[in-house]
């Protein structure tokens, strides 16, 4: 079907384009300039994107979709229902599914799982070690075969700077690119919140900012040593954004991320012994919040992502310290992308390419571009509709929002991959 998106305002920012303008998108599902064989096209359908803006469709770098393993959290077809009616086009899974996506025959169970739905375009990590347990490394090039577009081992730190080198060589020789979560075990064991007067004062063990900057000091060395293409996963500190900051500018081929709930909660949100604020790396001061918003507006971080992990009702129900961690947030990453823009005074297409063109070259994939050519994963947003947050209502599985009751301006109004309309809310 030959469909032309009408009287848009398009920002693209991989081409560092903000106009008035149409797209018109041919029968193969690419953006084309409306003409073939010097013929005017004419559309099949056309969509009405006055007073809305036509964006690349979203790229989430970190979503749990909990299949295989956690079908009481969420199912590939109940969390891609989510993203799709939250413009996310394209996701990549972490590899802490059950069973860990340490074999092909993972990969190849997870693309099957996801025929069965109407999903966005799914990537996997593989995992560094097998089992994710630190001892044995993964079948690499395998995993690259199978698909997988980095190697991570989650949220199970690597304790041992020896295995993580190793890691890293082999990666280099297979031009893998290692996804590093920031975390020293043995400083964050038993932690739950941010090691500071808050936590003191509620009791609760915490988790000093030294747990992740000690892990991104070995692992910038390592990066050196090797020559390894590396991502840091979710910082949460303002002292990780100088150091990443130092390390690119002497050169280092490094990318880093955020989570949107990061760019907005500190550990005062967790007053009141709130579970949803419970996650990992924990909410920090008001100075890491903010020096994290000025990381993401400099470039430093590159990507903003959901880091999406929602849980049954049960897993937030006990007292804090032993709620699972992890809150679900796919629906919110793009209200809080234009939070930041409407109430920060923060620019659209900065914004906007933490979430489209930053995470598309961060997986190396061809996405997160309106050019002509591409194809036609677009995001039709409305910027000015407000409403409010009621978690009840919320797709995902999961309902483990801190975001319940917050006010956003902003709304999807149609998602399309491939030239598909794959949601409209009309």
């Amino acid at each position: 079907m030959i469909r032309l998106i009408k009287n848009g305002r398009v920002i693209d920012p991989a081409n560092n384009e903000d106009s008035h303008r149409d797209i018109w998108i041919d029968e193969d599902g690419r953006i084309s300039n409306g003409s073939h064989d010097s013929n005017q096209l004419s559309p099949e359908q056309i969509i009405d994107a006055s007073d809305c803006w036509v964006i690349p469709g979203l790229v989430d770098l970190a979503a749990r979709f909990r299949e295989p393993g956690e079908e009481q959290k969420g199912s590939i077809c109940s969390e891609s229902a989510a993203a799709l009616a939250s413009g996310i086009t394209t996701v990549c899974l972490p590899p802490d599914t059950i069973p860990v996506i340490d074999t092909p025959a993972v990969v190849e169970l997870i693309q099957q799982r996801t025929k069965r739905c109407n999903s966005p375009h799914i990537y996997a990590l593989g995992a560094m070690s097998v089992g994710l347990d630190s001892v044995q490394l993964s079948e690499l090039g395998a995993l690259k075969e199978a698909g997988c577009v980095g190697i991570s081992n989650a949220n199970h730190p690597i304790s041992d700077s020896q295995f993580m080198r190793n890691i890293m060589d082999y990666a280099v020789s297979y031009n893998l690119k290692v996804f590093l979560t920031p975390v020293d075990q043995y400083l964050s064991k038993h932690g739950c919140a941010h090691e500071g007067q808050v936590a003191t004062r509620m009791g609760l063990p915490g988790i000093p900012v030294a747990a992740e900057t000690a892990i991104v000091a070995r692992d910038l060395a390592l990066i050196e040593a090797t020559g390894v293409s590396a991502h840091f996963c979710r910082l949460s500190s303002a002292r990780s954004v100088e150091m990443i900051a130092n390390a690119q500018q002497r050169g280092l081929q490094i990318s880093a991320d955020v989570s949107a709930h990061q760019l907005f909660l500190t550990e005062n949100d967790i007053v009141n012994f709130n579970s949803n604020a419970h996650v990992l790396p924990p909410l920090r001061t008001e100075r890491d919040r903010d020096a994290l918003r000025q990381a993401v507006a400099d470039g430093i971080i590159s990507a903003i992502c959901s880091d999406h992990q929602p849980h049954e009702a049960d897993a937030k129900l006990a007292p804090f310290a032993e709620t699972e961690a992890g809150m679900s947030t796919l629906e919110t990453l793009l209200p809080l992308c234009m939070k930041f823009i409407h109430e920060q005074g923060m620019d659209p297409a900065t914004i906007l390419r933490s979430v489209t063109q930053g995470p598309a070259d961060i997986l190396g994939i061809q996405s997160g571009n309106l050019a002509t050519g591409k194809a036609a994963d677009i995001t039709i947003l409305d910027p000015q509709t407000e409403w409010t947050l009621d978690s009840s209502n919320m797709l995902s599985h999961g309902k483990n929002t801190a975001f319940g009751g917050w006010p956003f301006k902003g709304i999807v109004k149609n998602t399309l991959i491939n030239g598909e309309q794959k949601y409209s809310c009309l």
